[in-house]
C-alpha cells in the first residue's frame, strides 16, 4: 500500500533529509586517501547525533553500522571496516537519518583524487541518470516511466543498471511501497500522485549487472569485478512537480 503524505508530513521528512544532506555535503571534503571506511561511518554518526537524529540503518534488520560504504566493485551495503581508502578509489556512501518520526535517505559516490576516465564517466552517468528519471516524476505519469528513463540513459552511455536492488517509498518507515526498479518498460506501474515520497536510487555498473553477496550477508559486489556507482535522493511529488529533499537546489 502506497502511503500518501500530507504537506505537514513532508515538512517533517525534510527535517530528516536535512540531516542526511549535511552528512553527504561534509563528506565531500572528508573523504581522502588514508582514511578508513569505518572513519566515514563514525564521522556520519557524529553529525547525525549532533542533529538529535538517529541513524536509520544502524541495527535495521541487523545491519551493524550507520552508513553503507561501498568501494569500487562493491555495489551497495558495504559494511564500514579497516579498509584504507586509496587514490583512484570510488566510494559510495548511503546514509539515512530518522528524526521526529520520519526518515530521510540518500547516497553519493565520491571520486578520490585522480580516478580513471571510465570511473569518472560511470559516476557522472549514475548521477545524471537520476535526473533523467526525475524528469518523469510527475503527477499522472506511471512509476516505471522513471525506471525506463534511468535505464535508457545508463545503457545509452554504455553501462548497466543493477536488477537486484531497488528504490522505495519512504516516510515513517525506512522502506515503504512502492518498489522502484531502475529498469523497465514505460507506462507501467502505479500512477504517480501528489503526496508520494520516493527514494530514487540508480545503482550502475560498468560491466555485467550480475551480483554476488558476500559471506557477511550484506556486501553486494559485481560478479565480474567491475566498478559500481550509486546515487540517491529522497523526492516528494507535488502538484507543482518533484521536490528533491536531499539537495540544496530542491525544486525541478
Amino acid at each position: 500500500m502506497i502511503i500518501l503524505k500530507t504537506k505537514s508530513e513532508i515538512e517533517k521528512i525534510k527535517i530528516a533529509c536535512d540531516v542526511v544532506k549535511e552528512v553527504l555535503e561534509k563528506l565531500e571534503d572528508y573523504i581522502k586517501p588514508g582514511i578508513k571506511t569505518k572513519d566515514i561511518d563514525n564521522f556520519a554518526e557524529t553529525i547525525i547525533n549532533k542533529r538529535s537524529a538517529i541513524p536509520s540503518f544502524k541495527n535495521y534488520r541487523g545491519y551493524p553500522a550507520t552508513t553503507c560504504v561501498s568501494v569500487n566493485e562493491v555495489i551497495v551495503h558495504g559494511i564500514p571496516s579497516d579498509y584504507v581508502i586509496k587514490e583512484g578509489d570510488i566510494v559510495s556512501v548511503d546514509v539515512g537519518a530518522y528524526k521526529d518520526g520520519f526518515h530521510g535517505d540518500a547516497a553519493r559516490t565520491y571520486m578520490v583524487g585522480e580516478v580513471s576516465k571510465k570511473a569518472k564517466k560511470l559516476v557522472e552517468v549514475t548521477k545524471e541518470s537520476f535526473f533523467e528519471g526525475i524528469k518523469k516524476a510527475k503527477v499522472g505519469n506511471r512509476l516505471q516511466d522513471i525506471s525506463h528513463a534511468i535505464q535508457q540513459y545508463v545503457e545509452t552511455n554504455g553501462f548497466n543498471v543493477i536488477r537486484d536492488f531497488f528504490g522505495h517509498g519512504i516516510g515513517r518507515s525506512l522502506h515503504e511501497d512502492p518498489t522502484i526498479p531502475n529498469y523497465g518498460k514505460p507506462n507501467r506501474g502505479a500512477r504517480l500522485r501528489a503526496g508520494m515520497v520516493l527514494a530514487i536510487e540508480p545503482m550502475v555498473v560498468e560491466g555485467s549487472y550480475e551480483i554476488i553477496t558476500l559471506e557477511d550477508g550484506w556486501t553486494a559486489v559485481t560478479k565480474d569485478g567491475s566498478l559500481a556507482a550509486h546515487y540517491e535522493n529522497t523526492v516528494a511529488l507535488t502538484d507543482n512537480g518533484a521536490e528533491i529533499l536531499t539537495l540544496y537546489e530542491r525544486v525541478l
